[in-house]
């Protein structure tokens, strides 16, 4: 069940289940530096940390606008209300997915703080152990017909959710240790009504195979797409 924290001009929801209290700290790297926590790092918009809670590994992202705006207001967001702030949007559809059984990473916690007229947010979600994303895997080997599938089976799951994944590429599908398919990053996706969105999404996929292939020579040909495709119609 997530729970919410209202302090003075910061709001933190968690997940009650796998956290007592989160706390401001929860938040800082340096809370989980000072403890020996920090299990690792990966460098994106910013750095996203990854930390040992005990019961479950955690990765720790801060939010930080793109593009040419980005440079200019680095990691402030215009505020309306607590519930449209990205981080609580991305946990809600987190929680929605994670119930629905489609292996997304469980949300853990998120924090938005208010300062004026704008805010700043973090989030804290479940780190997928040994899971690789499938650029990564591609640059290395050939998928099966099967794993093809599997993904577009799971990505048919998300979309009988209604929730339209606005940057669904391949660095964001990820396989674990099993095989088994995890969908990640959701930051400004939303529920939607209606289909036609999830042909967007499926087409902005395809792309993303087609910009890594010549990108990064991974192991893919188009006539893979129509295994996929044979799983999500499944």
């Amino acid at each position: 069940m997530i729970k919410q924290s209202l302090l003075e001009n910061q709001v933190i929801w968690f997940e009650s289940r796998l956290i007592d209290e989160a706390s401001p700290q929860f938040f800082e790297p340096d809370f989980w530096k000072v403890q020996d926590k920090v299990i690792g790092s990966a460098q994106g918009r910013g750095t996203t940390w990854f930390v040992n809670l005990g019961n479950i590994q955690a990765a720790l992202r801060h939010y930080r606008r793109g593009g040419l705006f980005g440079r200019l207001v680095e990691d402030r967001y215009r505020f309306s209300s607590w519930n449209k702030t990205r981080c609580y949007e991305e946990m809600m559809i987190l929680d929605k997915l994670y119930r629905a059984n489609v292996n997304v990473p469980r949300p853990l916690a998120a924090s938005a703080v208010k300062t004026g007229w704008t805010y700043q947010a973090d989030i804290l979600v479940e780190k997928i152990p040994g899971a690789k994303d499938l650029v990564a895997i591609l640059k290395d080997k050939e998928l099966t017909k099967e794993l093809y599938q599997d993904i577009g089976k799971m990505i048919a799951k998300m979309h009988q959710e209604q929730v339209n994944h606005t940057d669904l590429n391949i660095h964001n599908i990820l396989l674990d240790q099993s095989n088994s398919v995890w969908i990640i990053d959701f930051d400004k996706c939303r529920v939607e009504s209606g289909d036609k969105w999830k042909n967007d999404n499926l087409k902005r996929l395809l792309r993303s195979f087609k910009k890594e292939q010549v990108k990064e020579r991974i192991n893919w040909n188009e006539k893979e797409w129509q295994y996929l495709l044979d799983g999500y119609n499944r």
